[in-house]
């Protein structure tokens, strides 16, 4: 009888265990539905975040201002230096297409050139004065009357600026005459000054110098070259 019990008993616990697992594999999601059943999880943007105030910024949920962008900086490069008598040389003096009529030079043309290897300004109007028999230290000043106004010229390294001389001519033939009654004068060369740059001796490319009164009318030296 014992025996009996005991088979009854194991038989019994079989049972049970049995419909328990038949139980479980009925109620278990297959793999897919368990995944479409789990939970999605909402990442918000950093846009979006910042929009409602952020997280633990104390924001109100209001979407905050555009900040202002400020303009960059504009550098300046500087301001190009003035000439100086080492950066600029009178390369040129000849006679001008347009002159006052009569037997002398009339009007001349001076070129001014940059031979540095840096660009500078020069602003104004030239000084001149006859040289003697050639000799800067041997010189006459011309009253000079100045015609138009001075602008600051940037000259590039090789680059010219360019002034025009008017000289009151000298008239007839030969050695000709001058209307005031004043003796006719002529000079090999001339001594031009540049305002802050010196002065240079030139000469003119055809003839001498001749002009009466010792004077004559000046342009400021411009990029633009007269004619």
């Amino acid at each position: 009888m014992q025996y009996t019990a005991g088979v009854r008993r194991t038989g019994s616990a079989l049972v049970v265990a049995a419909a328990a697992a038949a139980l479980m594999t009925g109620c278990t999601p297959s793999a897919d539905a368990g995944a479409a059943d789990k939970p999605t999880r909402s990442v918000q943007s950093p846009v979006a975040g910042a929009a409602a105030g952020g997280s633990g910024s104390g924001g109100t949920g209001q979407p905050k201002p555009a900040e202002p962008v400020s303009p960059s900086p504009v550098k300046s490069g500087g301001k190009t230096k003035p000439c100086t008598i080492d950066d600029v040389k009178v390369e040129e003096a000849r006679q001008a297409s347009v002159r006052p009529p009569g037997t002398g030079t009339g009007a001349a043309i001076v070129a001014v050139a940059n031979v540095s290897k840096s660009a500078c300004t020069l602003q104004g109007f030239p000084t001149v004065a006859g040289a003697g028999n050639g000799s800067p230290d041997k010189n006459v000043p011309l009253a000079t009357t100045h015609s138009g106004s001075a602008v600051t010229v940037s000259l590039a390294p090789g680059t010219r600026a360019w002034t025009k001389l008017t000289f009151v001519n000298v008239q007839g033939e030969a050695d000709g005459y001058c209307e005031s009654g004043a003796a006719p004068a002529s000079f090999p060369t001339l001594v031009v000054g540049v305002p802050g740059a010196g002065a240079h001796q030139t000469a003119l490319d055809d003839g001498i110098f001749a002009l009466c009164d010792n004077k004559a009318t000046v342009t400021a030296y411009s990029a633009m070259k007269p004619s």
